[in-house]
Formats: C-alpha cells, sequence, structure tokens
C-alpha cells in the first residue's frame, strides 16, 4: 500500500498530467494533448466514433481537424470539480469540463503509472440527453 506521501506526490503529478492537457487544448497543441495517452488507451469522445482505441485514439491528425475546423484563439477549456483518487499505480479522476465557453461534459479518466509517469489509459467524456421523447443532448446545463 502506498504511503500518504507517495499517494500525495502521485496526486500531484496527475493533477499536473491534466493540467498540462487542458493547457493543450487551450493552446490548440494536439500533439501535446495526445501524449499523455497510454499506448493501450480506450477512450469514449464526445465525437463520433463510439471507441477509439491504440493508435487511433492517439493520432493527434482527428484533434487537428477539429481545431482547424473552429478557427480562432485558444480553445475555451476548464475543469472543474475535478476529483482524483490513487492506489498503488492506478488512478481515476472525475470532473465536469467545459469547452468553447458553453458546452459542460462529464469526464472520467483511468490513468496507470508506467516507468515512473501517469499515462491516461482510459478516458470517458459525455454529455446527458433529454429522456423526455426528443432524446435531445442537454447541452443547456451548467454545474
Amino acid at each position: 500500500m502506498a504511503t500518504t506521501s507517495a499517494s500525495t506526490a502521485d496526486e500531484e503529478q496527475i493533477r499536473a498530467v491534466i493540467a498540462e492537457r487542458a493547457a493543450a487544448m487551450r493552446d490548440r497543441d494536439a500533439e501535446r494533448f495526445v501524449a499523455h495517452y497510454a499506448p493501450q488507451i480506450v477512450k469514449f469522445d464526445l465525437a463520433p466514433p463510439l471507441l477509439y482505441t491504440g493508435p487511433e485514439a492517439r493520432d493527434a491528425e482527428t484533434l487537428r481537424a477539429w481545431f482547424a475546423s473552429n478557427p480562432g484563439g485558444p480553445v475555451g477549456y476548464e475543469i472543474r470539480d475535478l476529483a482524483v483518487t490513487v492506489g498503488g499505480d492506478v488512478a481515476f479522476c472525475h470532473s465536469l469540463n467545459q469547452l468553447g465557453g458553453a458546452l459542460w461534459f462529464r469526464s472520467t479518466l483511468g490513468l496507470r503509472k508506467m516507468d515512473g509517469e501517469w499515462l491516461v489509459t482510459h478516458e470517458h467524456n459525455s454529455t446527458p440527453f433529454y429522456m423526455d421523447g426528443s432524446d435531445k443532448a442537454a447541452l443547456d446545463l451548467q454545474p
């Protein structure tokens, strides 16, 4: 079992990884953003398809294309209510994230410490939808 000081250091490292990913998103730096993915990443994202894995998820081209389709300055990106849980070489986090100043979505990350570095092995981003028969994404929700 990890000691408190080791757990605290691990949590600080994980928070630094998440902060770096947020900075990369704001800076439109796709390569820097995907650099924190483990080789065997499994990713469920806001945009289709339903599932990305491994090299497909680590390919920065999809993110670069999205940046190009939304020209302008920095991308508005905020992480709120980040919770981090660490146990040995495995951790998970969840947060509410805002994209572009308007869309709030839920994010859950699973990480593993590999060769001394925390890497994202699982990412799940989602928006809720109204279960009133409209099946519309609930894009108007705010924390």
